[in-house]
């Protein structure tokens, strides 16, 4: 099929999944006995290959570190089954409709809950939403990304139950990135707790931090466990479970093998590539829904052997995007050149799919003056398509993804020596030396969950390449850089899904970035499991109704 068309099955399975959620009980559950002999009443096991390098989201942008955040830490605004943001430690989520945000969008006013005590009964207050901006400005603190913040002009406290920010200019997507649980974004920190600290990089709190969520952090076994309790003292109430267990697995098969045992309830966002296996785990039901996260290849367009769009373009040509996610993913996700969800409002199905043409990619290699030397590896101008690749450990599935991966591109004549990293250093920050962060590869194999306000910025704006940002592609493009500062000056939905589309459409004309589908969110759950209900955005924020 021609570059840029989109298949009748990518299109089948949009509509299949935008039609909602799809349960499948797994064989044998109609016979298994009421109640799963290994559940643990009022305590949930859930499972992950990753270890965190730090439980304040201050520090960290690590999704497994994210969802500890969402049940334990204070924000502002949380996100409900929809994805739409609801007020948490704020009484309302502020609007120009509700006057919360100016007319010029200059100004955001937040009213604050009242008798709100953090998890060891210190009182909240205002006192801490402006303490914690000025640590998260702090050009010492080791932040992920700043975007959004360096655009605070000053904080007014009327009240200790009210906070004024004054904004340098509008900016848009301010309520989905200051304090708010979708995204990784820093939490509201206790000031009687850090107001003191001499480094709060290194303090001991990072390790077991003071929140307010219905639940507290407990214990932190490093490389095995975290430990959560129910939290007393929440504004809400008391949340039905009794504790929460975040088990550190480093492999998934591992996880699939203490599904079997029982030792784990719960497995979130699961590899499809398990999709026939789940089936086999009497007393668990896999749960499917409609995803924002989307798998790609990153390429550090600072380095030479993928500085050439044409090169760029010649190795999504080269890659069988179909064949793995029949083959490797058993047919879940969505095959399509952008990153933007079909269950997205900034969601572009103009965009299509670019199938997969081992002739095409050669011809323009060919065209371009990438000459193949004796070993077959191209090159030109002493650079060579000899690439490093980088990924994660734990992950047999993408092991088997790469591989195929290596099989496409050497029939174009690039080839690739394959590196991998405990997700622990991968995602670690630039100070730490993680390795995405300090721009260690030539290639790299992950995946993002966007903001849920439909603002690139942070992962693909020209002042946000590490270490001020996410951008590790070290791309940098005017027209999209344009469209990406309208979107956060302007309120008006039509115009920000215009300025989403120019930069979605500049990432596939220059494919500094290859999408490789836009996943499905797969739940392996203890039948036993009730009331969890996650959305697409922040998938650990309504646990109040949970039990097992």
């Amino acid at each position: 099929m021609r570059d840029g068309s989109i298949s009748r099955s990518a299109l089948a399975c949009a509509v299949l999944f935008l039609s909602g959620v799809l349960t499948f009980a797994s064989a044998g559950v109609a016979d298994a006995p009421a109640g799963n002999p290994t559940t643990r009443h009022h305590e949930l096991r859930y499972a992950g290959i990753g270890d965190v390098s730090s439980l304040n989201p201050l520090l960290t942008a690590e999704n497994v570190a994210n969802w500890l955040d969402q049940m334990t830490m204070a924000y502002l605004v949380r996100y409900d089954h929809d994805n739409r943001p609801v007020p948490e430690l704020a009484m309302v989520v502020p609007t120009q409709q509700n006057g919360g945000i100016s007319a010029d969008g200059k100004t955001v006013t937040y009213r604050l809950r009242k008798g709100v005590v953090w998890s060891d009964g210190a009182p909240f207050t205002a006192d801490d939403v402006v303490w914690t901006t000025g640590v998260v400005n702090d050009p010492k603190t080791n932040v992920e990304s700043r975007e959004g913040w360096n655009r605070i002009a000053r904080i007014d406290e009327p009240d200790k139950l009210t906070v004024v920010f004054h904004l340098k200019q509008p900016y848009s997507p301010f309520v989905a990135t200051i304090f708010a649980t979708g995204g990784a974004n820093p939490a509201i920190l206790p000031k009687h707790l850090l107001e003191h600290t001499a480094n709060i990089n290194t303090d001991p709190y990072n390790a077991l931090p003071v929140g307010i969520g219905p639940f507290k952090f407990k214990e932190w076994a490093r490389a095995d466990h975290v430990e959560l309790v129910a939290n007393p003292t929440y504004w809400r109430g008391r949340p039905k479970l009794d504790r929460v267990i975040y088990k550190i697995i480093p492999s998934r098969d591992t996880i699939v093998n203490e599904l079997l045992t029982g030792d784990v309830d719960l497995w979130p966002i699961a590899a499809p590539a398990y999709l026939p296996r789940f089936g086999a785990i009497k007393g668990y039901h896999v749960v499917r829904q409609a995803g924002f996260q989307f798998g790609h290849i990153d390429f550090n367009t600072s380095h030479p052997a993928v500085s050439d769009p044409i090169v760029r373009r010649a190795l999504l040509l080269a890659f069988d995007r179909r064949t793995q996610r029949e083959k490797i993913g058993h047919g879940s996700g969505i095959l399509q050149d952008a990153m933007m969800s079909p269950r997205s409002p900034f969601y572009d199905p103009k965009l299509g799919f670019t199938e997969f043409d081992v002739a095409k990619a050669n011809a323009l290699l060919d065209s371009a003056g990438w000459k193949r030397g004796a070993d077959g590896i191209r090159a030109k101008n002493g650079v060579r398509l000899d690439l490093e690749l980088v990924s994660n450990v734990g992950s047999p599935d993408k092991d088997s993804r790469i591989e195929l991966l290596r099989q496409n591109w050497q029939a174009i004549g690039v080839s690739f020596v394959r590196k991998n990293y405990d997700p622990n250093l991968l995602f670690a920050n630039y100070q730490q030396g993680g390795i995405i962060q300090i721009g260690k590869f030539d290639v790299i194999f992950f995946a993002w969950f966007p903001n849920a306000s439909g603002d690139l910025s942070v992962l693909y704006g020209c002042d946000q390449i590490p270490p001020q940002g996410q951008n590790d592609l070290h791309w940098c493009d005017a027209r999209a850089q344009s469209a990406l500062d309208d979107f956060k000056t302007t309120y008006d939905p039509a115009r920000q899904r215009r300025d989403d589309a120019i930069v979605q459409e500049e990432l596939v004309k220059q494919v500094p970035t290859i999408v490789s589908t836009i996943a499905e969110d797969i739940y392996v759950e203890n039948d036993d499991l009730k009331g969890f209900r996650p959305n697409n955005v922040s998938q650990f924020d309504d646990m109040m109704n949970v039990d097992i």
